[in-house]
């Protein structure tokens, strides 16, 4: 196979896109595809100041490093779980990459905020990837306020996204349904999120970092194991295996047909949120999520 480019051999073949790619060609189609997001959906611009949730995994890393060449007024955050065997491990390839790329890095550390998520499995009888993702927001918008950044970044891919939309759709869950999209407008006490890399896919983002040498953490959640996200994910990947490219056009076609319409349902009949008696964020009822697991746990709100 041939570079669609520039007809140099090709190192990588990209079926959803009818094409084909040589290493230096690829990464100019990553930024184009990357900027082309940013563009479409009005994400932000260079007078932005960007806080990017950074896990260690090769998407934010990816991200991040794209962002950084790109120019843009960027910081990272690290939000450290407390996993035993795990938390450690992603906490240092952040670290290590942060400074390797001159990124300014927040962290924080749930087991100083007493909210550690061994913990939070032991004592809290829901499932723990529901709670940890309740747990990550939390502090994802909370650092983003309190610190003045005027977006929140994700590294949430395009398998990410058509996952979450796929597992909504079979509940119909008509409030989830409404907020999916690359970008939240800041409201109600929420910082502006966007999610850069949703046109691109989590093959594209591991493709981008063997090329330019990015060393990821691996490993997956040892928490994780059983978890529907991982099977929905599964059976999508088999759907775009024997018609490539409809993760692209299923989700894109939902964010110009289907968003609006759940949008506009929930404006009208979704709750109201008011702030938390304990600690001041936006919530549906008296106490936050977050501030529910610090009760269950024994744990005051930090200051």
């Amino acid at each position: 196979m041939k570079c669609s480019r520039c007809k140099e051999p090709a190192q990588i073949a990209l079926p959803s896109h009818h094409a084909g790619f040589c290493e230096p060609c690829f990464l100019e189609f990553f930024r184009r595809q990357l900027e082309r997001g940013i563009r479409k959906q009005k994400l932000f611009d260079h007078s932005d100041s960007i806080l990017l949730a950074i896990s260690g995994g090769k998407d934010s890393l990816a991200l991040a490093r794209e962002l950084k060449a790109m120019e843009y007024d960027l910081t990272g955050l690290h939000v450290d779980l407390g996993i035993p065997g795990s938390s450690e491990k992603a906490r240092a390839v952040v670290e290590a990459f942060c400074q390797a790329h001159d990124i300014p890095l927040v962290v924080v550390a749930l087991e100083e905020e007493g909210i550690p998520i061994p913990e939070v499995k032991r004592r809290i009888h829901r499932p723990i990837c529901s709670v940890c993702g309740k747990v990550k927001r939390y502090y994802f918008n909370k650092l983003a306020q309190d610190r003045g950044f005027t977006v929140l970044a994700t590294g949430h891919n395009l398998d990410d996204e058509v996952a979450r939309l796929f597992a909504n759709t079979l509940r119909w869950d008509a409030a989830y349904l409404s907020d999916q999209g690359p970008l939240l407008p800041a409201e109600g006490g929420f910082a502006r999120k966007v999610k850069p890399l949703w046109r691109i896919s989590e093959y594209e983002t591991a493709a981008y970092c063997f090329f330019t040498g990015i060393e990821y953490h691996m490993a997956a959640c040892p928490y994780s194991e059983g978890a529907s996200f991982t099977r929905h994910k599964k059976l999508l990947a088999d759907l775009e295996e024997a018609s490539p490219g409809q993760k692209l056009s299923f989700y894109q076609s939902f964010l110009e047909s289907g968003r609006p319409a759940f949008a506009a349902s929930e404006a009208e009949h979704g709750p109201e949120l008011t702030p938390c008696a304990q600690c001041g964020y936006p919530t549906s009822a008296e106490l936050c999520g977050v501030c529910r697991v610090r009760d269950a746990l024994g744990q005051e709100p930090a200051a």
